[in-house]
């Protein structure tokens, strides 16, 4: 038989703190604290799988429920001596929710459940204050009416506020036993005019009817939506917590609150939290009190004038803070506490591992590893890598108020203002006098990386998180919001229309690319600082690290950042970047554009010092550490010009007539480029291309070496491959040409030729290809491409349609595709290293900067990971939390 109900109480329980997922998080601490021996009002958990039972059965009980929660019922009566729905020490309870993971003020819970208009006197009599059981009573029957029949909160407050204006009283009086009584009978009133069924009087129906409420609030739209944010799984249900009522508002030496045992802002160790003297759970949170601090220290440094708990109860204080301090070493990290004292009797109702900022979280780590609370591996791993993000970045203040126009993707992370610009042109000219300005477009192209380079953000209208624009901000440290679908972008008028308002060129926006929001206006923003509880982490995390983690980065800035960062070389330089410049991008065209290779030589001859010399910075900012630099790989159409305007200049320069020009740059446009006449296809149909790529890098390679006096050794990636032969031939021209520089340069460097595996026909032929290829670097962005057959600039919409409807749990461009793409790129390490044992193996893709994918990538023994300079940190610390925890 299923056991459903766990119990807990008189220093017992049948549960623990390992049964998270059958009992939560509040049922398996409940139970834990009870094993400790420390005051838990006594009670039993209904586990998370009797609600999914019960949606899967469109709310049936499971078959034994009943029965277990009837004898749990009496096994809770004989513990505290009390009877449900008695008539003289009438036992009340709470029923609270408690899923594996918290989902604060989404679930329903309900107090005082047992309370009729008999249990009501017998909680006078008993507690000797007839205003607080009428009081507990109205609050009842309103929580009742809110939570277990959907009745409007407006509802019950309108009586509130009539029976106080009624009766001429201002907003702190209290109202009496008879007061309260009036109320009552108002509320039960409503409730019948409302559900159509007098007030329940029986307890148990009020209990059954409170389970069925939790369990249904599982499926709330707030619920569900704040599932899906946070990634949380659907089926996981939530257990319910049925405890013994213990009442914050017996009076002035009752009180209720929430405590920390470190500051969760700052993480400065010591009890940090708020309590309201004769006051209820829910009077803490709602705001409607101001609530008083625990500490005199805090008191104090707030300026508050009303006591703290430690002055105004000390003996409680004490014991909760002597709890307190048991609980965080008990469970090795800071706990957040909910207590109630009841007429100077201190109760703790909960403890969960406390949220804390990113701060806090790097200042807690320190000091508990510092302490011996917990190891330095285990430091790293409380560290949430992807929190590092925001932190990196300049962030909207939390103060701040800002009018929201539009969300898109938070493709990549930092907050900025600036004015609209809706070219990459008009982003050069403006920035040029002085002005910040956020790019604005419908979606980007490698042409408008001259402009992405000067803006300060960059917002689009379609796209995903592994889109062009996406992929160019992060490796720039630029925010970006993507995909931001209902912002209409009129370019010929100069507007972008969101909410039924317009914005023109020049007006000022706010966009937040941690989040994916686009803000009217200028919003405060805060800007980052790297404090030395980083600077230690890192330090720690280099020393558990086995992985090596590089940088994405083709530009100088990009190189000293990524440095800066702690990058242990390059892992993609993608040359295609270093032709958008104004002395480049003409002279690109020109190549393109010539119809005989004696014509496109002239142009690569122009362009290979431009290209030299951005090779041999590279090499020198990168001194001593690898540099993997990837041959021409986008389709030739996306250097091509659309304007007719440039078109005449280039056949001016030219010499050749403009219309016979067009139908050239019209051949060239494929119908599914991505698929098409790109990587070392261009270097088959083109050799000249790879061989003046080559000889740059190779004449760099000399001239850095002689400069910094740091051997160079330059790692020549071939992207797109599909076949060995493939390989084997733009190998040959590289070989070639290193042969004929060396020999002229009277010098002698190492280098490597690899190759990109981002086709599943090269994943599936690793083994042949490394025959030929000296390392593998895996293009996990075009591989999720090709192995999905989804485009990466398009399936935005889409794709979060399958995460709402939970067909995938994940974006496969955010983080890797384990069982399909992660099982082509674990197939093919293997049959590359059985070729060619030692073979080095690496990820240039931005799953490089996923800390979900970085564990993947350790499991099956990469050596290591590219991604962009700003996202470094992260994978630094993911590489070495892969380390830490078994795999």
């Amino acid at each position: 038989m299923t056991k459903w109900t766990y119990s807990f109480g008189d220093g017992q329980a049948e549960g623990s703190a390992g049964d998270r997922d059958l009992l939560g998080s509040k049922g398996s601490n409940l139970a834990e604290m009870c094993r400790l021996g420390l005051p838990v009002p006594p009670g039993f958990t209904i586990t998370s799988e009797a609600c999914t039972y019960f949606h899967v059965h469109e709310g049936s009980w499971p078959p034994e429920l009943e029965s277990q929660v009837e004898n749990a019922l009496r096994e809770l009566e004989r513990i505290t001596g009390r009877e449900f729905g008695g008539a003289q020490h009438p036992l009340l309870v709470s029923v609270r929710p408690g899923s594996r993971v918290i989902l604060p003020g989404m679930l329903d819970t309900v107090l005082n459940v047992g309370l009729n208009d008999r249990t009501v006197k017998a909680l006078a009599l008993e507690s000797g204050d007839a205003r607080f059981a009428y009081d507990s009573y109205r609050r009842f029957i309103q929580m009742y009416g809110e939570m277990v029949l959907g009745l409007a909160h407006d509802l019950f407050e309108e009586i509130l506020d009539e029976e106080k204006a009624s009766r001429g009283y201002d907003v702190d009086t209290e109202f009496s036993a008879e007061d309260w009584q009036d109320v009552i009978a108002r509320f039960k009133a409503q409730v019948e005019v409302e559900s159509g069924e007098p007030f329940p009087q029986d307890p148990c129906r009020q209990l059954w009817s409170a389970i069925k409420a939790v369990f249904g609030s599982w499926r709330s739209p707030r619920a569900v939506t704040y599932r899906s944010l946070h990634n949380i799984r659907d089926d996981w249900g939530t257990a319910v917590n049925v405890q013994l009522m213990v009442f914050g508002n017996m009076g002035r030496d009752s009180a209720t609150g929430i405590a920390c045992t470190r500051n969760p802002s700052t993480g400065e160790k010591g009890l940090y939290g708020e309590f309201l003297v004769n006051a209820q759970g829910e009077d803490v949170v709602s705001g409607i009190r101001t609530a008083q601090h625990l500490t005199e220290r805090a008191r104090r440094e707030a300026r508050s004038g009303l006591p703290s708990l430690e002055k105004l109860m000390p003996e409680p204080f004490a014991a909760l803070a002597e709890i307190a301090g048991r609980l965080e070493a008990h469970f090795r990290d800071m706990q957040d506490l909910e207590f109630t004292i009841e007429r100077g009797k201190l109760w703790m109702l909960h403890t969960r591992t406390g949220k804390r900022t990113t701060r806090a979280a790097l200042r807690m780590a320190v000091e508990m590893a510092e302490e011996g609370l917990i190891s330095r591996a285990e430091a790293l791993c409380r560290i949430d890598p992807g929190a590092l993000d925001s932190f990196l970045h300049p962030t909207i203040d939390p103060e701040a108020q800002g009018e929201v126009i539009a969300v898109g993707l938070p493709a990549s992370p930092g907050a900025v203002t600036g004015e609209i610009v809706f070219s990459s042109e008009e982003a050069e000219r403006m920035t040029a006098h002085g002005a910040k300005v956020i790019l604005v477009r419908v979606e980007t192209s490698p042409d408008d990386v001259h402009g992405m380079h000067v803006a300060e953000g960059i917002v689009t209208t379609r796209g995903g998180m592994t889109s062009h624009a996406a992929v160019v901000a992060r490796g720039m440290g630029k925010p970006c919001v993507s995909g931001a679908g209902t912002l209409r972008i009129d370019y010929r008028a100069g507007t972008v229309s969101a909410l039924g308002r317009s914005f023109r060129r020049g007006d000022i926006i706010t966009i937040d690319g941690s989040t994916g929001q686009v803000l009217a206006g200028a919003v405060p923003l805060r800007q980052p600082v790297l404090s030395g509880d980083f600077s230690t982490v890192m330090q720690w995390a280099e020393e558990n690290r086995r992985m090596k983690v590089r940088a994405n980065a083709e530009t100088p800035d990009d190189a000293r950042a990524a440095r800066a960062f702690g990058a242990e070389g390059i892992g993609l330089c993608r040359t295609e970047h270093m032709f958008f410049g104004p002395d480049r991008i003409s002279v690109m065209r020109e190549m393109i554009l010539s119809d005989t290779q004696a014509r496109r030589r002239e142009a690569l001859d122009k362009l290979l010092p431009l290209q030299r010399a951005d090779f041999t910075e590279l090499f020198e900012i990168m001194a001593g550490l690898p540099v993997a630099i990837r041959l021409l790989d986008p389709p030739l159409h996306e250097f091509l010009p659309g304007d007719p305007q440039d078109i005449a200049r280039i056949a001016e320069r030219m010499k050749v007539d403009a219309e016979s020009l067009l139908h050239r740059i019209e051949s060239l446009r494929e119908q599914n480029p991505m698929l098409g006449h790109r990587g070392c296809r261009l270097a088959i149909s083109y050799p000249e291309i790879a061989e003046m790529q080559a000889r740059a890098l190779f004449e760099a390679a000399v001239e850095a070496a002689g400069r910094t006096g740091m051997p160079v050794v330059p790692e020549i990636i071939v992207p797109f491959v599909s076949t060995a032969s493939e390989f084997s031939f733009v190998k040959k021209i590289i070989d070639r040409v290193a042969v004929k520089v060396l020999k002229e340069k009277k010098a002698a460097i190492d280098y490597l030729v690899g190759a990109m595996i981002e086709l599943p026909r090269a994943a599936l032929n690793a083994g042949e290809i490394a025959r030929e290829a000296e390392f593998f670097s895996f293009g996990t962005n075009d591989l999720t491409q090709t192995t999905f057959g989804i485009s990466r600039d398009d399936a935005g919409d889409y794709l979060e349609d399958y995460r709402r409807q939970r067909i995938i749990e994940q974006d496969p461009f955010v983080t890797l595709d384990l069982d399909g793409v992660g099982a082509l790129v674990r197939l093919a390490a293997e049959k590359g290293r059985a070729a060619r044992p030692g073979l080095r193996l690496g990820v240039c893709g931005e799953h490089g900067g996923d800390p979900a994918s970085i564990s993947f990538f350790e499991e099956i023994g990469l050596d290591y990971v590219s991604c962009s300079p700003f996202r470094l940190p992260i994978a630094r610390l993911s590489a070495a939390q892969a380390c830490c925890r078994p795999h």
